[in-house]
């Protein structure tokens, strides 16, 4: 792996832990704020209470799943090598952008570029997977040229 992937691999970790740290943190609060709330006079208000730290529970535990599965995915592609076609952990550069194929996180920052980290299953991902260098196409109305796969 290029030293240039492993720094964005590592960058694309780093955001999944900390999501997963916030999202740990935020569930841990719900279950405290469920457990401390003691029924009141106004017994709908201790129900409607409850329920609603319930719900959020449930919301960030299906978030927490989500960015464990995320995890996985990204783990898999940590020695991914380059390939003459865009595949799952390829990093591609662009005439208009640079991105690498690992996980929805976004704008990665490092030596002094932008990439931007997708999921296969996004937009873009889906449009680039299976694509060569020196291949061009339009995507959002920009044109792009795909200049080299890392």
């Amino acid at each position: 792996m290029s030293a240039l992937k492993s720094k964005l691999y590592q960058l694309c970790l780093t955001f999944i832990q900390n999501r997963i740290e916030n999202i740990e943190y935020s569930l841990q609060q719900a279950r405290q704020a469920s457990n401390d709330d003691t029924k009141s006079s106004a017994g709908d208000k201790y129900e409607t209470t409850r329920e609603m730290m319930q719900q959020e529970m449930d919301r960030n535990s299906k978030l927490l799943y989500e960015a464990g599965q995320q995890k996985i995915a990204l783990q898999q592609i940590e020695n991914v090598e380059s390939d003459r076609l865009v595949k799952n952990g390829s990093l591609v550069l662009t005439s208009e952008s640079n991105f690498y194929i690992s996980i929805s996180a976004g704008e990665l920052n490092t030596d002094g570029q932008k990439f931007f980290a997708v999921s296969q299953a996004s937009p873009i991902g889906r449009f680039l997977i299976g694509k060569a260098k020196n291949e061009s196409f339009k995507f959002n109305g920009k044109d792009y040229i795909i200049k080299e796969i890392l």
